[in-house]
């Protein structure tokens, strides 16, 4: 990490300071924190629209866990240029839904200067010009739903813009991708991804297994996400996707966001170079129009050490232990792309893709705009 890619403590404290003590003269703060870093970088980079389709601003994909996010987050969010991104609101029951919204609330309200809620498109435009970052609620496991479908409708009233059908394991909706029967959509399954697209609900698919996918690309009316996944022909991964459902996605109008974890690579902690392997594999089967990025990460980077590897093993040996942990995650293996942790990650993936020669509008639309195009169909506002 540079200097410029996570803001030092003195300036943390400022932006607490700033927000939680003084509101009225926080905005001086603000500005002075938005899209810090990057100097020197691509110029049209603080002009998109750049949409992190599964991320978050506090800790993610670890046990750690925080009750508000802190300044250190708060700050690189801002420095991040991201405009929005997918947010995982959790539970398996209707109060733990909401328990999860509340926490989501508090920040929203604590930290308005930073952060806003996205139900529309319009939102995110905003999001962008006022150099916010968007936080779109979303499901990872549709088991927050259960039988009783509607609940689409209230969820859909407090915010929530996309939902995953399952994780990794089979619920009542359908199969995850570490499911070994495989089966498809079940006779809920179908009428949820109905009720999905009638109440302009981004049905997402990246867990799911490949029958499920495809059952689901098949019964969709509007196209579907498959938010943090991979190409399986670049690496045989469970959760990664074969180029007949990419392909298929991307004939009715949908987008995969690569996700920047392990499954990129079959051994080791993944690169960058990496990534772009997956990226142009996905531009190649799927069109430029249907290809994006959905990190699967914390803005705020990892700082690797002792403590770090300690709570990384607890965390990945419980998934393990619950059946839920994919091949590839691995108890002595960060979670992470090496050489992209840094709130300034989407920038750095624009500039790896601009060195292969891809154009700024091809960039545009990878970093952020397809999946801008995606919300408009979907949410029909």
């Amino acid at each position: 990490m540079t200097e410029h890619d996570v803001l030092s403590r003195r300036t943390f404290a400022k932006l607490a300071s700033g927000l939680v003590i003084a509101p009225s003269i926080a905005p001086r703060f603000l500005e002075s924190l938005r899209g810090a870093g990057g100097q020197g970088g691509w110029p049209r980079y603080g002009q998109a629209m750049v949409v992190d389709f599964l991320a978050s601003p506090g800790p993610f994909n670890t046990p750690i866990n925080v009750e508000a996010l802190t300044p250190e987050m708060v700050a690189n969010v801002l420095s991040s240029g991201i405009t929005a991104l997918n947010l995982t609101i959790g539970g398996n029951t209707p109060e733990q839904v909401f328990q999860s919204m509340a926490r989501w609330e508090r920040d929203l309200d604590r930290h308005s200067g930073a952060l806003m809620k996205v139900r529309t498109v319009a939102d995110l435009e905003v999001a962008k010009r006022q150099k916010k970052l968007g936080l779109i609620y979303g499901f990872q496991d549709g088991v927050g739903i259960g039988d009783d479908l509607s609940r689409v409708a209230l969820y859909h009233a407090f915010g929530l813009r996309i939902v995953q059908l399952t994780y990794n394991v089979r619920n009542m909706f359908g199969d995850g991708c570490l499911q070994p029967e495989n089966g498809g959509l079940t006779p809920l399954g179908r009428p949820l991804v109905e009720r999905l697209n009638a109440q302009g609900i981004t049905v997402d698919t990246a867990h799911c297994g490949m029958r499920t996918t495809m059952d689901a690309i098949e019964h969709s009316t509007k196209p579907i996400a498959i938010s943090h996944s991979g190409c399986r022909a670049v690496a045989d991964r469970p959760r990664s996707k074969p180029d007949d459902i990419l392909k298929r996605m991307a004939d009715k109008g949908g987008v995969i966001g690569i996700y920047l974890m392990p499954f990129l690579s079959m051994s080791g902690q993944p690169s960058s170079d990496d990534l772009v392997k997956h990226v142009e594999h996905a531009v190649n089967v799927c069109g430029e129009d249907h290809v994006g990025i959905g990190s699967d990460l914390s803005i705020t980077p990892h700082v690797v050490n002792a403590e770090y590897m300690r709570v990384h093993r607890t965390f990945v040996e419980g998934r393990i232990k619950a059946g839920i942990a994919a091949p590839g995650e691995d108890p002595a293996v960060p979670m992470f792309v090496t050489d992209l942790n840094t709130p300034r990650r989407m920038e750095r993936i624009a500039e790896k893709l601009l060195a292969r020669g891809y154009s700024e509008s091809r960039v545009e639309k990878i970093i952020g705009g397809n999946f801008v195009r995606l919300m408009r169909e979907t949410w029909g506002v």
